[in-house]
């Protein structure tokens, strides 16, 4: 699982980039350590993104050192972002991290330094394949979320398979899990939802015991889903181990290294 105040790899140079205020307007627990934050630009200006990007958060350490984390964006969207359109992240806490100190102290109305968005790990237009393998644990399954309106269309315009292999400790880490069980519970020949649970398995007859639940590892079931080099296109997001195993496992499957998209998240207090 990916570890404390966990975010994207940021961009090596933030040269002139604007910031703006992002405004708190909600927040929920995902998990008992993973917080949902609803945010709106405090500028009147959009923040439009495309699904699988991510926006960075700039605040300053106990000492005055400016520092930032970067946080994907999970908000459903398949249109334009308007001024006053709220935007969504899931935030990991961590006791003694300081952007889990920033974003536990925020109330309702309190606003954060923010820019982006940024990233190209993305579903693209001329994607040729047959079939998404989006793989993730913790937070890294975010941006999946976020794509879910353009593979509905995927699969209603091409007819698309996806799989969504996700590792979590335990149910209760299962973040978005019943959003996800409803899409494929609505595409059930087009879209496989398996969960990992790595420590813990959900109790029968639970909303998270199913047929494709899985014990240990994602890594460990990836070759039950048959990667195949002349249909798939992989997308890698999360705990950099789980990352690189796969992103191995894939090469050596035959799919081009072109084919398979990272997206790693660090850990940094």
């Amino acid at each position: 699982m990916p570890g404390p105040d966990e975010s994207p790899e940021e961009p090596v140079a933030d040269v002139a980039i604007p910031h703006f205020p992002l405004k708190l307007v909600s927040r929920r627990m995902l998990a008992p350590a993973v917080g949902h934050y609803t945010l709106v630009r405090d500028d009147g200006q959009p923040l439009d993104f495309i699904p699988g990007q991510f926006i960075q958060v700039h605040f300053t350490y106990a000492d005055g050192t400016a520092t930032k984390r970067s946080y994907s964006l999970a908000t459903i969207h398949d249109h334009a972002m308007g001024p006053g359109e709220a935007v969504e992240i899931a935030v990991s806490y961590v006791p003694g991290g300081a952007a889990t100190a920033l974003f536990e102290g925020l109330d309702v109305g309190d606003t954060v330094d923010a820019s982006g968005p940024f990233g190209r790990f993305c579903l693209l237009p001329g994607d040729d394949n047959a079939r998404y393998l989006l793989i993730a644990t913790g937070t890294g399954v975010t941006p999946y979320r976020a794509m879910l309106p353009q593979l509905d269309a995927a699969i209603r315009e091409r007819g698309i398979k996806v799989v969504l292999l996700f590792g979590a400790r335990t149910p209760d880490e299962l973040l978005y899990g019943d959003e996800f069980r409803a899409f494929a519970d609505r595409h059930p020949s087009n879209f496989r939802f398996m969960p990992c649970f790595s420590r813990e398995l959900p109790a029968a007859g639970s909303a998270h015991a199913h047929a494709d639940v899985r014990h240990g590892y994602v890594q460990q079931h990836l070759a039950e889903i048959e990667p195949d080099a002349g249909a798939d296109i992989a997308y890698l997001c999360g705990n950099p181990d789980m990352v690189d195993a796969c992103f191995e496992a894939l090469k050596d499957g035959g799919l081009e290294i072109k084919r398979i998209r990272r997206e790693k998240y660090v850990s940094s207090k």
